[in-house]
């Protein structure tokens, strides 16, 4: 009986005239979850594109019949949505390169070992949702929704979203900066019930103690000098509907007792007021700072913090959610080049990767920054590593570099350069991701530097 795959499950055609090795590739990479789809030569393998549609392809350069290199061209033709990982034997290195410049998004010399096959596939089936624009990011966990992200920490956002919007229940959004806070709240208001209702915003750490106060709680005429009538405040403006109150832990004490009484009797006296006022809200806080840390510090009130504690989410920050980066590039680039008036241009494979090594302490917020710095300044159609700033740059791993030529006319260079890759396998313990890490380089330019100096039994 033919298994029945989810539509979720990513699919590869790997083409290559060597069954063992198309055999191998299988094995991997349906232990990894892929559906594989195989093809013995470049004929059937355009014919297979066309009924397959897959959202990877693996394809040998040399094969009888038409080349991988024909091949490739005509896959740039007609499905350059499709990033192609070119398979290389050793000697063939130059023309791996061709194929690069050609549209490939990389290549695996063979043999490549099996953790190296899955991290390029990964990264490919990365690129291949950024060019597309597929995956639970189009379609959000609520109408209008502006989160983005496929990965665990994401999806695991957008099931709170979708179990508790619908709640009456106060939440805690905890997060840095730039994270998307904001954005969840506008999210759980959709979502809930008082969607019709208004959702309105207070930043807490933008306005003095003072001010504060009046703007949450309304003052009366008279109150102050200068209160010439009364002003209502952002509790009786979200009546029947949300509160989103933004970096809540920035508050003062004697602030946080009155916000303490509003939540737990519903009631809110404006300043100068001589009764309370009834207010139907439902209360969203959110906050950068660990308030926990803060209620040992006698910062924040103890019985606040478990009043805005009832149900609690963390939003992950962009440095534990790399590969959300490419999905995040496409939906903002969409966004700035509306903003921008101008077609969106595309990112090549070597600026997401730079993209993923930075560790982006400013978080999306950063991230839209840069992009939209890389979009005014380029005239391209394409987005490359030249067009971001320097700090992107500097921070970030080698990319896929584009392998050395065996041989030279520095032998002594030779000697040198392997008896360093030597000495970081054997401080890594011939762990070789950690050790193209130790060395600066891709574990791809490591795998060929192995082979080169006779080094791959270790």
């Amino acid at each position: 009986m033919q298994k029945t795959e989810s539509p979720d499950t990513p699919r590869v055609l790997v083409v290559d005239d060597e069954e063992a090795l198309r055999l191998m590739l299988r094995a991997v990479l349906e232990e990894q979850g892929w559906e594989v789809d195989e093809a013995a030569n470049g004929e059937k393998a355009l014919h297979r594109v066309t009924a397959l549609e897959p959202q990877v392809i693996v394809l040998d350069i040399r094969m009888p019949g038409i080349s991988g290199l024909e091949v490739l061209g005509r896959l740039q033709a007609d499905y350059r949505h499709i990033p192609v990982i070119m398979l290389t034997a050793y000697g063939t290195v130059d023309t791996a390169v061709e194929a690069m410049k050609l549209g490939a998004f990389d290549f695996l010399a063979k043999p490549a070992d099996n953790e190296e096959i899955i991290s390029v596939l990964d990264r490919a089936l990365e690129y291949s949702r950024y060019l597309r624009r597929e995956g639970p990011e189009a379609q959000p966990p609520v109408e209008g929704s502006q989160l983005v992200g496929d990965s665990a920490a994401m999806r695991t956002v957008f099931e709170f979203i979708r179990q508790v919007g619908p709640s009456e229940a106060t939440v805690l959004i905890q997060g840095e900066s730039g994270t998307g806070k904001e954005l969840v709240a506008e999210a759980l208001h959709a979502a809930s019930h008082r969607a019709s209702g208004p959702l309105v915003k207070v930043n807490c750490a933008a306005l003095p103690e003072n001010l504060l106060e009046s703007e949450l709680f309304g003052y009366a005429k008279g109150a102050f000098t200068g209160a010439a009538k009364d002003k209502p405040g952002r509790f009786q403006l979200a009546h029947k509907g949300t509160l989103f109150l933004d970096e809540v832990g920035e508050m003062a004490l004697p602030l946080q007792a009155k916000l303490l009484r509003a939540l737990q009797e519903r009631l809110i006296e404006p300043l100068g007021g001589v009764r309370p006022q009834e207010v139907d809200v439902r209360v969203i806080a959110a906050t950068n700072l660990h308030l926990e840390q803060a209620v040992e510090e006698h910062r924040f009130r103890q019985d606040l913090y478990y009043r805005l504690n009832v149900l609690e989410v963390r939003l992950p920050p962009l440095r534990e959610r790399s590969e959300d980066i490419p999905l995040l590039v496409g939906h903002l680039l969409e966004k700035l080049a509306e903003k921008n008036k101008r077609r969106p241009p595309r990112a090549t494979p070597a600026f997401l990767h730079a993209l993923q090594g930075y560790t982006w302490p400013g978080n999306v917020r950063e991230l839209e920054n840069v992009l939209e710095r890389a979009l005014i300044l380029s005239t391209a159609s394409t987005l490359t590593p030249e067009d971001l700033p320097p700090q992107i740059l500097d921070h970030s791993p080698a990319g896929p570099a584009e392998p050395v030529a065996a041989g030279g006319n520095g032998i002594s260079l030779d000697a040198a350069e392997k008896q360093a890759i030597i000495q970081a396998l054997e401080s890594n313990g011939q762990h070789r991701e950690r050790t193209a890490q130790a060395l600066g380089i891709s574990r791809r330019t490591l795998q060929y530097k192995l082979r080169k100096y006779g080094l791959t039994s270790r």
